[in-house]
């Protein structure tokens, strides 16, 4: 009898966006450091792989102003990383750093100082800039095209493995009773010239316990795919279905021959929402509340303003729909926000919007709570316990990065109902076997 797939789980500390119910009375801070090692400490207790740190580097404005129904704000990530590696043991620290506005340098040592600080729990979720508007806090300012966007992105984080790799591992000798510190003066070396980086020198941290952190991957796009079959040990996907899981899973994993990997140097985790209930019944009831919290009148009115690029301050959200088509231009309303990217045609957008409301006679708030985002996992424990593990069973997913909508105890909730239904299917760790992330995930070290 073939043994079950062991799943992967995550917990994502959620980011610059209105999905997490600040308002909600169970809400606290989103920036404390008492918030993140509250959230981290539930998942390590849970044994969840790693937290996951997400970044924004701007804060995005709506009419030239900071959209303030967003959870604004973002201490740095390395920071926080760090620091929480002081009050976790096992649990892997997973930070977003942009490849477009850094440099090689600079995040290869932050990572290799986190990975010895955390005794080798270090992941770097690689991502790219699409905008100017974020640009404009930068040197570099502007942007780059999609193409070379990945292009900077795949120079840049093997520009990082030169750097983790110009230490073998083996340089350290400390012998005290011969005073002999190095056995190889030269280690650390580096010369690295390309269209992107010209860089030389002595990279200054010793190879990490994991050789290198572990790799995550968000970009979906057919450029963002080849990166992360060619660079990633991890993929933080947005395909949390049956549906569309199993095709992008295929799709990936079988990209990964070509550079001489096989699936398992590759876990593929969708990011997961969740609201549990004693039944499925009080779970969907509190879903629906969830969502109305989610999209308040006030968010259903800066979405239709994303959409229709248009101040709709004076629209009623329990009204219909704006009667007149959106604005289209390249000067958008929003900014920042990459939900405008969605809206490649508003036209044809605004259509479908009418269409939906005319079919289930929706007020502009309602169909802005159908349009956008719901949970991926409703239901009793057993239920979201038992859709988890068909969708990992079934190669939908590895697992999943679950982003609770309360910050910080919006886990307790999942560690201490769903996660042991799936121990006791056999499915999901009672302890950690290893020390690293690396160990954590079944990869091994480069």
């Amino acid at each position: 009898m073939t043994e079950p797939k062991q799943i992967h789980l995550a917990a994502h500390f959620p980011g610059v966006n209105n999905t997490t119910v600040w308002s909600d009375p169970e809400a606290g801070s989103h920036i404390e450091f008492s918030s993140f090692v509250k959230l981290a400490q539930t998942a390590e207790r849970a044994k969840f792989d790693f937290f996951f740190l997400a970044e924004g580097l701007r804060l995005r404005e709506q009419n030239g102003l900071i959209y303030d129904l967003d959870v604004v704000g973002r201490p740095d990530t390395f920071t926080v990383l760090s620091a929480l590696a002081a009050v976790t043991e096992r649990l892997g620290l997973a930070g977003t750093i942009n490849s477009t506005f850094n440099e090689p340098f600079d995040v290869a040592r932050q990572f290799a100082s986190l990975d010895h600080l955390s005794a080798g729990r270090a992941a770097w979720n690689v991502v790219t800039s699409w905008d100017a508007f974020t640009g404009e806090n930068f040197r570099r300012g502007g942007f780059l095209p999609q193409d070379q966007r990945y292009s900077r992105a795949e120079t840049f984080l093997r520009t990082a493995w030169e750097l983790f790799d110009s230490w073998r591992g083996d340089e350290v000798l400390a012998d005290k009773a011969s005073g002999r510190f190095l056995s190889d003066a030269h280690a650390g070396a580096f010369s690295h010239h390309d269209q992107h980086f010209t860089i030389d020198g002595r990279f200054p941290v010793p190879r990490g316990p994991q050789g290198r952190p572990v790799t995550i991957q968000a970009g979906d796009s057919d450029e963002g795919r080849e990166f992360a079959a060619a660079t990633a040990d991890a993929i933080f996907s947005r395909y949390g279905t049956l549906e569309t899981g199993r095709p992008f899973y295929r799709d990936v994993k079988g990209r990964l021959a070509k550079y001489g990997r096989t699936p398992d140097q590759l876990v593929i985790m969708p990011a997961a929402t969740f609201v549990l209930g004693d039944t499925d019944a009080d779970a969907h009831e509190k879903a629906h509340v969830v969502r109305l919290q989610q999209v308040s009148e006030q968010t259903a009115i800066k979405f239709l303003e994303q959409l229709w690029n248009t101040d709709l301050s004076e629209h009623d959200p329990n009204g219909p729909l704006p009667d007149f088509d959106p604005v289209v231009g390249e000067d958008l309303i929003s900014k920042g926000r990459a939900s405008v990217r969605m809206y490649r045609d508003p036209l044809a957008t605004a259509k479908e919007w009418r269409q939906l409301a005319e079919a289930k006679n929706l007020t502009a708030r309602e169909v802005i709570i159908e349009v956008t985002g719901r949970q991926t996992f409703i239901g009793s424990p057993t239920t979201v316990a038992t859709a988890i593990n068909d969708l990992v069973q079934n190669d939908a997913a590895d697992g999943f990065i679950l982003v609770p909508h309360v910050t910080p105890g919006g886990l307790d909730e999942f560690a201490d109902t769903v996660v042991p239904l799936l121990q006791d299917r056999r499915v999901f760790r009672t302890e950690y076997s290893g020390t690293t992330l690396r160990d954590h995930l079944g990869l091994s070290q480069p």
